[in-house]
């Protein structure tokens, strides 16, 4: 499934407001995929974190689609690598990206937090900077440019 679907990440969201004041909340935005091979077995099948970037490359290089889940908000695709695995691959991609920000306006959260920031990903600085102001050295707020 999805890194982070749209639904469960509202949840969380929706929980977290009960329990914690809404100007101590900060969205936790992820900066990476998966990719999963197949058949899944739980406890025994284990995903490799990919960048955004990354997953991109792979489709280009499998020659595969890239499909957008409505429902989660978020892209994937499958491939067959060379040893004849198939492979599932969700990732982040700026409709995602836009998607999970505008949850910190809806919801009156203070801001957000990037997990891993230190992958090179230029849609998602693109899709902050159309939707936030953003001070250098500042976090992410909900304050709309």
């Amino acid at each position: 499934m999805a890194v982070a679907p749209l639904p469960n990440v509202r949840r969380v969201v929706e929980y977290a407001r009960t329990e914690i004041p809404v100007e101590k909340l900060w969205l936790g935005m992820p900066n990476y995929g998966y990719d999963w091979p197949l058949p899944y077995q739980q406890g025994v099948t284990k995903a490799t974190s990919i960048s955004n970037r990354y997953a991109v490359s792979l489709a280009r290089r499998y020659g595969v689609s890239i499909e957008y889940d409505e429902t989660a908000q978020s892209p994937w695709f499958r491939y067959r690598d060379e040893r004849g695995t198939e492979h599932e691959v969700w990732f982040e991609d700026a409709r995602s990206v836009q998607a999970k920000l505008a949850l910190i306006d809806e919801y009156g959260l203070d801001g957000a937090g990037y997990w891993n920031v230190m992958r090179p990903f230029p849609q998602n600085w693109l899709v902050l900077d159309s939707m936030y102001r953003i001070r250098p050295g500042a976090a992410v707020t909900g304050q709309r440019s």
